[in-house]
């Protein structure tokens, strides 16, 4: 049978058994546990953090969903069930949940900082995601008001700049080749350069990500792009973190950012016994 991720991720750490709960906690105790929030975060992974528990055999009641805002000391999930599974289940869940609720937070306060600036500016996150854990790291970011971007390769023509060395840092014949594979894929390129950056423009891009360029030269090549097109979308990225952020939100369209999903830190969330019998 073909195990789900929340299973595999489970199986990696019970390996063989919890040996110190077998020797020290009887099988027949029933508990009762809480998933509690230790500071104040946005909440994420409340399906997946159940699960866990779940597929131990476990009830688990959600006090607070995905999204919520969490107070420290507040209640999101009510655990009951064998004592033993409970305690199986903890660590597992737990990074789950502190995981996703980092991402969730670092994310919501970033998009709340730079649309101060600019209302419909977007904050996406990127491709550098942990391996096996993509889904649930870009689920955070949209859970915390953030865009997920491409999810893999297929989504979406990007046109980076390993790319456009192989072809001689040829702007239009690359895009001239990327239109020729599908006509339902968006065609984006990445450029470094305000020059690049209007060759993409007159050359048909769909959206073009200014990569590791200053401010100055991301307030021209946006204000030009606009003038040939002001139908394509400029992204923004490349050494952007949640402190600088809003300095670059006036003039494009999404920001894109690894750091929310590679450097975010985790939520400060636990799980307390409460009551127990047996």
């Amino acid at each position: 049978m073909t195990r789900t991720p929340v299973e595999v991720f489970l199986h990696e750490d019970i390996g063989y058994g919890d040996i110190t709960t077998q020797a020290l906690i009887d099988e027949g105790v029933i508990a009762e546990a809480e998933v509690v929030a230790k500071e104040e975060c946005v909440i994420a992974g409340v399906r997946e953090c159940s699960e866990v528990f779940e597929s131990l055999g476990l009830e688990t009641e959600i006090k607070c969903d995905d999204g919520y805002y969490a107070s420290a000391g507040d209640v999101v999930i009510v655990v009951h069930g064998r004592a033993r599974s409970i305690l199986m289940a903890e660590r597992t869940a737990l990074n789950i949940i502190c995981r996703m609720s980092g991402i969730a937070t670092i994310t919501r306060r970033v998009v709340e900082e730079c649309r101060k600036v600019n209302p419909s500016v977007r904050i996406a996150a990127t491709r550098k995601t942990t391996p096996g854990f993509r889904y649930y790291e870009k689920k955070a970011v949209e859970i915390g008001g953030g865009d997920t971007h491409r999810f893999c390769l297929s989504d979406c023509i990007l046109i980076k700049d390993n790319h456009l060395a192989l072809l001689g840092n040829n702007v239009e014949e690359a895009i001239h080749r990327a239109r020729s594979v599908s006509f339902t894929k968006k065609v984006e390129v990445e450029v470094q350069s305000v020059e690049d950056a209007l060759r993409a423009a007159r050359a048909g891009a769909d959206i073009i990500m200014l990569d590791n360029m200053s401010a100055e030269d991301i307030k021209k090549a946006y204000i030009g792009i606009k003038e040939i097109n002001r139908g394509i979308i400029v992204e923004v990225s490349g050494g952007i973190t949640p402190e600088n952020a809003p300095l670059y939100a006036k003039y494009c369209d999404v920001i894109s950012m690894g750091c929310l999903t590679h450097s975010a830190k985790s939520a400060n969330l636990s799980l307390e016994m409460r009551k127990w019998t047996g």
